[in-house]
């Protein structure tokens, strides 16, 4: 009876992580594993956003404020989770911000601010628990995104860190393969997280997703989401759509750089100058909470600190 419940609920009493948990994809996914009876903890900056997502969960978690960022505070969460759910047999770089605007518009320690993020902070996490990862033979997930396969004017800092997360996903795959451990790349489209907000009310972004056949321009709910990459989770899969069909994709990624270029051009052409060269602003509520925190972390520092 064991052998045949394990085999129904394989993820059962196991210990799951993920980052960016606050809120959007993050808090769906921590609460669809805990459905499926995993122990989680829920990892990010929003402090009361984070408990209350913790709280509504029906098995037991830990949330843990952290800047995916701070090594030291990363480290601190690895010993935390280990201590108080046990070694992590999962863990999901979901971590993630945007900005929306052209790049010589956008400062430069904000650029910066998404790819470190993004990218370092998913390679920051997955050294934090690779230790765990390799005593579990556990999962690593890495979420990238569909900004991978073409980049998108006026998202240049966003399309560079998920190509670049994707890449460094791919490179570590066949590090840590021969020590049990598994690494899969989750692909998102679009997505309706507090960051696509609003998204017709950028002129390119709104563009590119009206260019696309119709079924591509679906907005797909975070639950929705949470429950494929629950079941990628599930089979540690080495590749995760959301939705399922883009995986027919891959074969023509080489065409979608100019396909999306196409369109962009097209599209900045039309545009009066005025919104071209309007500053960049971060997207959603989420990436608005960390780049507030960073500024205000920044300006307590002292002077070279």
């Amino acid at each position: 009876m064991r052998g045949n419940h394990q085999a129904a609920r394989p993820l059962e009493d196991r210990v799951a992580v993920v980052t960016g948990a606050a809120r959007g994809v993050g808090e769906a996914l921590a609460r669809s594993l805990s459905e499926a009876g995993m122990r989680v903890a829920l990892l990010g900056r929003e402090r009361a956003t984070l408990r209350e997502a913790a709280e509504a969960l029906p098995g037991p978690s830990l949330c843990i404020e952290c800047d995916v960022t701070d090594r030291a505070a990363l480290a601190d969460a690895a010993r935390g989770v280990a201590a108080g759910l046990g070694p992590a047999s999962v863990v999901v770089a979901n971590a993630g911000i945007a900005v929306s605007g052209p790049f010589d518009r956008t400062a430069a320690d904000l650029w910066q601010r998404v790819i470190d993020v993004n990218l370092t902070g998913s390679a920051d996490t997955a050294r934090a628990f690779l230790p765990q990862l390799t005593s579990t033979r556990g999962y690593f997930l890495q979420i990238a995104s569909t900004a991978a396969f073409g980049a998108a004017p006026m998202m240049s800092a966003y399309c560079a860190s998920k190509a670049g997360a994707e890449s460094f996903a791919l490179a570590l795959r066949g590090e840590v393969e021969p020590d049990g451990v598994q690494v899969g790349i989750a692909y998102l489209h679009w997505t309706g997280t507090d960051m696509l907000t609003g998204i017709d009310d950028h002129p390119v972004l709104e563009a590119l997703r009206r260019n696309q056949p119709r079924p591509a321009r679906r907005v797909h709910s975070p639950a929705q989401v949470a429950q494929w990459l629950t079941r990628g989770v599930t089979h540690r899969a080495p590749q995760i759509y959301a939705p399922p069909w883009l995986r027919w994709c891959q074969p023509l990624r080489p065409l979608f750089p100019a396909l999306v270029a196409r369109a962009a051009r097209r599209e900045l052409r039309s545009l009066p100058r005025e919104e071209l060269s309007s500053p960049a602003e971060v997207l959603g509520a989420g990436g608005q909470a960390d780049w507030n925190s960073f500024r205000t972390s920044r300006a307590a520092s002292p002077p070279g600190g």
